[in-house]
């Protein structure tokens, strides 16, 4: 086999506890009363709402305005959940009360949230939406658009979706309306972008699309093609673009405080249960297995750090989660799954090496044989957890996206404790892979080669 160097289970090694120190207590830099966050710990996860509880606030037009159409409650709805979504809250529920002209909504509270205030937790979501146009979808280095300002919300009257014929099929549109106010702006932009540029649209500096400028507009209608994947998500775009020209502010009917249906308390136990239960198991396997069982509690240890790390918004590719309990049960499920992993490696070793192989023989051997059986059961639980993620996850997901051929055979579903469930469990079996077969092997190689642990009863030989 190829021999790994000494030096390498030393250094996976401690990159492993470097990975679990840092992921629960972050790392953090401090100036006189202010706390910069450079690494986020499990202290700044965010708890579902089971755990710690939430917010169950009613938003609505401001001074009860009459009139009120379908189109512009959806786009209500549609920006308080982009809101939602993009502060990283997947632990959410929200309706809209049609009859009452009324959106619901409920949502935990944020990790560094003491006082419990209702009112500092919805700020942000009672804001009306901040619609724009700009010449181009450039952007500076905050993320806000660069180009010279052309609409914004006022301007327009309404966007809607619908068809349009192109090459004997109709494709999925929006068509835009313009007050009198911004026709002879939009005039002017289209002139100046025609088959040359964009004019780009934003709601609270995040883009909803850049088309591209087809035909110069003089009397304030638009269509908007080309970049939607069906009807739906064509009005899902013309009912953020309704959210953003709204003739009415939008305002805090009613909040309250939502208790936890299972609090802290159960947080408290699900963590001390798994700490013990963890030991138990690390206990087990190092008496049992000596050498791999060593080496399995140091790879256990990273596949824990990298799942909380996947929540808690640690990489910086991978956008922070609300956890829940369902969550927490993900990420136990997944070290079982890896606890699997390295017994299945150990059994195999300890066969190679009862057979009479060389300690390095039986290593490659065993780690070469036990290797389809721990891909095929992990890959079919990765399988059930990217299913969860497309169905229970927000429906302009990745996931969601991905699997949409399939998905119109399930009844429509928003984000939740179920989604948490999926996330955790997909990382923890990423992580497995990382951890449980490439990290554990590389070490195993390694520390092999020292010549005081070049004994088969170290590998589950018999004592000479």
């Amino acid at each position: 086999m190829k021999r790994a160097r000494k030096s390498t289970f030393f250094i996976v090694a401690l990159l492993i506890l470097a990975l679990g120190y840092t992921t629960i207590i972050g790392v953090y830099g401090h100036f006189g009363d202010r706390r910069d966050t450079y690494i986020r710990g499990a202290s700044d996860i965010r708890l579902g709402i089971d755990i710690k509880g939430g917010v169950d606030v009613t938003f609505g037009p401001e001074k009860d305005v009459k009139n009120v159409t379908e189109d512009q409650m959806n786009g209500i709805k549609d920006v308080i959940a982009q809101r939602l979504v993009g502060n990283k809250i997947t632990d959410y529920e929200i309706y809209a009360d049609m009859t009452n002209n009324q959106v619901i909504v409920r949502f935990p509270w944020k990790a560094s949230q003491t006082d419990f205030d209702p009112n500092a937790a919805i700020e942000e979501l009672g804001k009306t939406a901040q619609l724009q146009f700009h010449i181009g979808g450039e952007t500076d280095e905050s993320g806000k658009p660069t180009g010279d300002l052309v609409l914004t919300g006022k301007d327009v009257e309404s966007a809607k979706a619908g068809f349009q014929p192109d090459n004997g099929i109709n494709i999925p549109v929006v068509e835009l309306k313009l007050k009198e106010s911004g026709r002879q702006n939009f005039a002017d932009a289209t002139q100046k972008q025609y088959k040359s540029g964009t004019i780009s649209i934003w709601l609270d500096d995040q883009l909803l699309s850049d088309p591209k400028v087809e035909a110069h507009i003089t009397d304030g209608v638009a269509t908007i093609s080309g970049g939607f994947k069906d009807y739906a998500d064509a009005a899902k775009t013309a009912n953020l673009i309704n959210s953003g020209a709204l003739p009415f502010s939008i305002e805090v009917k009613s909040n309250g405080v939502i208790d936890p249906t299972l609090g802290t308390k159960s947080l408290d136990i699900m963590v001390l249960g798994g700490i013990i239960a963890f030991a138990i198991v690390s206990l087990f396997i190092l008496l049992y297995y000596r050498l791999p069982g060593f080496i399995a509690v140091i790879s256990l240890v990273g596949q824990v750090a990298g799942s909380l790390a996947a929540v808690s918004g640690y990489f910086s590719f991978i956008p922070s989660f609300t956890l829940t309990l369902p969550g927490i049960a993900g990420i136990i499920l997944s070290i079982g799954m890896g606890v699997d992993a390295n017994i299945i490696t150990a059994e195999r070793i300890k066969e190679e090496i009862r057979a009479g192989r060389t300690i390095d023989s039986a290593i490659e051997r065993g780690s070469s044989n036990s290797f389809s059986a721990i891909f095929d059961g992990n890959i079919t639980v990765l399988i059930v957890a990217i299913v969860l993620m497309g169905v229970f996850g927000p429906p302009s997901g990745f996931w969601a996206t991905i699997l949409k051929p399939v998905l119109f055979l399930f009844p429509a579903s928003t984000t939740g404790s179920i989604y948490s469930f999926g996330f955790t469990l997909f990382a923890g079996i990423v992580f497995n892979f990382l951890m449980g077969v490439t990290a554990s092997r590389l070490m195993l190689k390694s520390i092999s080669r020292f010549k005081f642990l070049r004994k088969p009863w170290l590998l589950g030989g018999e004592r000479a």
